[in-house]
């Protein structure tokens, strides 16, 4: 009997984006950490043979600076989807003539570097809205991911105001990080959100809800190892129980500490050693392949529900992943 199916992503959110979102930088500043950690990434996953889908940001595909990164991870076979230009998590509140453009760039950045316009789409700070949903069908996107159904999501925003800087008008921005309390029970499993657009949650723990993405982990491992992989074996066994086919995502952060990027500093677990990030990586990617056949994200939403949209025969096969 063949496993059921599971995808890893990888939010390649940049230096700027991270210091941008906590207002230590000011706009047109743009510090990049992607030439030093990447390399780092690819060999992790190198290591084990996997392939996955890193959701771009536009402005990273778009500079020289950033553009050797990139190429080198889509000659590696993996899936480069759309992140959004600028990183803003208050995409929904864009004008559609904003919307627009911000898709257009984006999509030509990362057309320059793979020859393909993305399928996938990734909300910044898993932003979501029906005028969002819209231009996704309207440019022919195969599947969103911009869904985050947990009951922490409130817990986390008050956590990010709290530990901010950002003057009241721009946390008024930020009202909406990390999904609302609404979605928290929603599918975890890919789903038909509209005619012809997959949903693809990033997956939490059934039956809880709580987090179980790789960052949330690594804030549990700050206090114990042993409680992080304890935490992700019982999310792993419920989600075989319930029959969730697992989307698991991950952040440049989990690969590097504070010595290795020190303007870093002020991000939960940069205190950790890169050294014991990345096994706790390995372990995680080595016990979901145990259990299930790990994908990109466009190969995962080929995989579980080609019938349920109309587009399953216009579905991308996976890319050729050189090891």
């Amino acid at each position: 009997m063949s496993r059921p199916a599971a995808s890893i992503s990888l939010d390649l959110d940049n230096q700027w984006a991270y210091m941008k979102t906590q207002g230590l930088i000011g706009p047109g500043v743009y510090p990049s950490y992607l030439n030093r950690i990447v390399p780092r990434i690819l060999d992790n996953l190198r290591i084990h043979e996997q392939a996955i889908t890193f959701f771009v940001v536009g402005k990273d595909a778009e500079s020289d600076e950033n553009k050797a990164a990139i190429t080198a991870i889509h000659e590696a076979g993996h899936e480069l989807a759309n992140h959004s230009f600028l990183h803003e998590p208050w995409l929904q509140n864009y004008s559609e003539v904003e919307l627009r453009n911000d898709f257009e760039r984006t999509e030509a950045a990362i057309a320059a570097i793979s020859g393909t316009t993305p399928v996938g789409f990734r909300g910044p700070g898993f932003c979501a809205s029906p005028n969002i949903r819209a231009m996704l069908l309207e440019r022919g996107y195969l599947y969103d991911a911009s869904s985050f159904p947990t009951v922490m999501s409130p817990v986390a925003r008050a956590y990010f105001m709290l530990k901010s800087n950002l003057p009241a008008e721009e946390k008024k921005k930020r009202s909406g990080l990390y999904g609302s309390l609404a979605g928290a029970f929603g599918n975890l499993n890919p789903f038909e959100i509209e005619p012809g657009l997959l949903e693809m949650p990033v997956t939490t723990m059934p039956l809880l809800r709580l987090p179980v993405h790789m960052s949330y982990l690594m804030f549990l491992a700050q206090f114990s190892a042993g409680l992080a992989r304890l935490y992700w074996r019982t999310a792993l066994t419920l989600c075989r129980v319930r029959g969730v086919q697992p989307h698991m995502l991950l952040h440049p952060t989990d690969f590097f500490d504070a010595q290795d990027v020190p303007e870093m500093s002020f991000f939960p677990g940069m205190k950790i050693p890169a050294e014991r990030k990345l096994d706790l990586v390995s372990f995680v990617i080595e016990s979901l392949q145990n259990h299930f056949h790990v994908v990109p994200m466009v190969e995962h939403a080929r995989l579980s529900c080609g019938s349920q949209t109309a587009n399953y025969s216009l579905l991308p096969t996976q890319p050729h992943f050189t090891p």
